[in-house]
């Protein structure tokens, strides 16, 4: 198809960065309002992660300008290339860079974006299982990975994770119980309890574990490993928890940016502080980390956890994303191509 071809409208939701409820609507935008980049997708799929609640609701370090289409994850068909790596038809996926940030993202019909950005989708999938994952599959799968490196093996012990409710906390369980990990799980939410033991956790902790021990400079250590996807004071406590050379790695700050710490975790224990950015991590890791996704056969496991949602549903749950309310993963399912538009 070329440039020209690409459907005249389509629709997004769009927000309005005012911060007042609701954040946004659905409208019909023109392939005009796309950026100049090489490649456009038909976007199929999107889901929705907490850094588009913040886009959407104009928290400030996330969009610049409003009015602006949220969405970090896009999964679907090139329809229009530019680049000679990719031609119409190729079935790709696009997370992470700039995407839903400053440039129109995955709540839109389409994007377009620059060549570097998508990835071939593994060959087992279609979009929609793509979405299962999103940017918080491979941040899960990006954070095992590199306790993986740190010689975190199944056996030395448990490996805790935070926030296991929502959406990287869920694939994390989910991936380290299936590579052969004692997980314990650390929730807020009394009704995960059941679906995070079918997804492999060994134990369960309330949050309020994470509490205790303020006042000391370490604490018995008990876990091999955590991953933890709220920061704050959790991530504190985990590191004063950790046995000698065990790791954390942090993906989040759901619970606060600040780290109030001290350097005896570090230089007592060896404990590491692994920070995982998936947005810019080199597309060697990105693409390994969606082989291991496809490979891990987690996905009837993680259908319990999906939420599915159109987009005139995307905004009541971009609401309770924000506070802290969602259990599991949420996937947008954009209707099929040429239904659409119409309808906005």
């Amino acid at each position: 198809m070329t440039q020209e071809a690409v459907p005249e409208l389509y629709r997004a939701f769009v927000a309005r960065g005012d911060g007042q409820r609701p954040f946004g609507s659905v409208e019909a935008l023109s392939r005009a309002d796309l950026p100049d980049h090489a490649v456009t997708v038909r976007v199929e799929a999107s889901s929705l992660n907490y850094k588009d609640a913040l886009s959407a609701a104009g928290r400030p370090g996330v969009t610049r300008h409003y009015p602006f289409t949220p969405g970090i994850d896009a999964a679907g068909v090139v329809i229009a290339s530019h680049d000679a790596r990719w031609a119409e038809g190729d079935r790709v996926i696009v997370t992470s860079y700039d995407l839903g940030m400053d440039t129109p993202g995955g709540f839109g019909e389409l994007v377009r974006v620059p060549g570097d950005w998508p990835l071939a989708m593994p060959p087992s999938w279609d979009a929609a299982t793509a979405m299962a994952y999103g940017t918080a599959g491979l941040t899960a799968a990006l954070a095992l990975a590199r306790l993986e490196r740190l010689e975190v093996r199944p056996g030395a012990g448990p490996v805790a994770v935070t926030g296991a409710s929502g959406g990287v906390g869920t694939i994390a369980v989910a991936l380290l119980a299936a590579a052969g990990h004692e997980v314990v799980a650390i929730t807020g939410r009394a009704a995960a309890h059941d679906r995070l033991r079918g997804l492999g956790a060994h134990e369960i902790w309330e949050r309020e574990a994470l509490l205790t021990g303020a006042d000391r400079v370490l604490l018995r250590p008990d876990l091999a490993a955590a991953v933890d996807t709220v920061g704050g004071e959790p991530l504190a406590h985990l590191l004063k928890r950790v046995r000698p050379g065990g790791a954390v790695a942090a993906v989040g700050n759901v619970a606060g940016g600040e780290l109030a710490t001290t350097v005896y975790p570090f230089i007592l224990r060896g404990v590491a502080l692994l920070g995982i950015d998936s947005a810019r991590c080199e597309r060697s890791e990105r693409e390994a980390a969606w082989t291991r996704l496809a490979g891990s056969e987690l996905d009837d496991a993680l259908a319990s956890s999906l939420h599915d949602v159109d987009l005139h549903g995307l905004e009541p749950m971009l609401a309770q994303l924000l506070a802290g309310g969602v259990d599991g993963r949420v996937r947008l399912l954009h209707a099929p191509a040429g239904a659409s538009a119409a309808r906005a």
